[in-house]
């Protein structure tokens, strides 16, 4: 099991997908929100994945065909 930081941006019309609950059920991770904030521009998440290394980086590539921008964060500072 591995665990990494990334910050998710979306753009207003992502805003109400289910992409966080989706990456968790069908790529089996365990997906804690550290952070998070939204207006009618943008939201954004600093998002804690944990799971299988493989099936991280599966969810990670699988959110960003959705168009969710993903920037690696390090505790709380993001990268990107």
């Amino acid at each position: 099991m591995a665990k990494r930081r990334v910050r998710f941006t979306f753009e207003p019309q992502l805003i109400k997908e289910p992409v966080i609950y989706r990456l968790g059920q069908e790529f089996r991770l365990v997906t804690n929100i550290r952070m998070a904030d939204v207006d009618e521009d943008v939201g954004w998440v600093v998002l804690e994945l944990e799971g299988e290394p493989a099936e991280i980086d599966r969810g990670i590539a699988w959110a960003e065909q959705q168009g969710v921008r993903v920037d690696p964060a390090l505790g709380d500072v993001v990268e990107g």
